[in-house]
């Protein structure tokens, strides 16, 4: 015989040749040769040293343990006094009763829904985030969920996590800002037969995210076609010279003509216009003579008008002259002193009589 102590916060399991034979409070306790007693914390989980459910006929150790039992579909959290502890994989798990607070969240992996019962920073760790997959769709963005290839519902900005499982899911996002679609480079043939290359752009909008998603194959290249079946048919109709003039009209004509076929796209248009019009060498060069031409037009047009001005002020200023003495010789002295501005010397000869005729100049006649 010998003593067995079981102390507190224990419990143990008596076994005799390797069998069970019954379990055992914390207390004092004489043992035979050939019994043996195992001990466990109730702090800790039970883990059996044989198997459960032989240990289990014993009422009395059934009574004690907490049993989890989990299918190979399902996994288990395991909280103590309300903090997340560990993630319980398929089997069946024993934990003592009493000395610790268990509660156990039971997970379905195949399910397919969205994660919302358990707080997103708890799925953010480790021990769980290899069971989960992560969606984000940013502040510009909207989603469209699909589960096996089914559309579910339209997700708005934030993070989203589904139990990873067999089960297909995916989500569709698309931009939901103000976005510049290039239509460069287009050869375009104008009414009267002129060859052009045109540079356009349009600004676009998805306002309806299912309807360019779903019921539009790559709604970006639609569009694309769109506008350049729209700028044909602008410019198609116009001559060269118009086409010049009413570039700036496209806008008006493509969001007014196209903007309900725009909308079937899940699209709508915000503004549009040809960037450049590029024409081919002979006829930049036939523009530009016809440019020179008018603007030496203008040119003459503007000569002519300024000597005509100048003739006219001529003109009046004789007639007045021809009517005022006293007007015709102070415009003579006027026209002396600028002689005089341009001489550096005098020089005097003759009978002397040079000062009388200065003088006779500068002053006026009385008669």
């Amino acid at each position: 015989m010998r003593t067995i102590r079981i102390k507190q916060g224990t419990v143990g399991l008596l076994f005799k040749n390797g069998e069970y034979l019954r379990f055992l409070n914390a207390g004092k306790y004489w043992t035979r040769l050939n019994q043996t007693v195992r001990t466990y914390s109730l702090f800790e989980k039970f883990e059996a040293p044989v198997e459960l459910d032989l240990l289990l006929k014993d009422k009395e150790l059934a009574s004690r343990l907490i049993l989890v039992e989990l299918k190979d579909n399902e996994i288990a959290l395991q909280y103590e006094k309300g903090y997340l502890k560990k993630v319980l994989k398929s089997g069946v798990h024993a934990f003592w009763k009493g000395e610790v607070d268990y509660t156990f969240k039971t997970i379905d992996l195949t399910d397919t829904s969205e994660i919302t019962d358990i707080d997103m920073n708890i799925l953010r760790l480790t021990a769980i985030a290899t069971y989960t997959r992560l969606y984000t769709v940013e502040s510009f963005e909207k989603g469209l969920l699909f589960v096996n290839g089914n559309f579910e519902r339209t997700l708005g900005a934030g993070s989203y996590r589904f139990w990873n499982n067999a089960t297909s899911i995916s989500i569709a996002k698309v931009d939901t800002r103000q976005l510049q679609l290039e239509v460069s480079g287009q050869e375009i043939l104008t009414r009267d037969k002129a060859a052009l290359r045109v540079n356009f752009y349009v600004s676009y909008q998805v306002s309806d995210i299912k309807r360019a998603i779903i019921d539009n194959k790559n709604y970006v290249d639609q569009l694309y076609i769109l506008m350049q079946f729209a700028l044909r048919e602008f410019i198609g109709t116009l001559s060269l010279d118009e086409l010049l003039e009413k570039k700036d009209e496209v806008a008006k004509y493509i969001l007014s003509n196209f903007s309900t076929k725009s909308n079937e796209l899940g699209v709508t248009l915000k503004n549009a216009g040809i960037r450049d019009v590029i024409l081919p060498g002979e006829i930049k060069e036939i523009m530009n003579q016809v440019l020179v031409a008018q603007k030496k037009a203008q040119a003459n047009i503007i000569t002519r008008r300024e000597e005509t001005a100048s003739t006219r002020s001529l003109l009046n200023t004789a007639k007045l002259m021809e009517d005022n003495k006293m007007l015709y010789k102070l415009k003579e002295m006027e026209y002396v002193e600028k002689i005089a501005e341009k001489i550096g010397e005098i020089t005097v000869s003759g009978n002397g009589n040079a000062v009388e005729q200065l003088k006779e100049i500068f002053t006026p006649n009385k008669k």
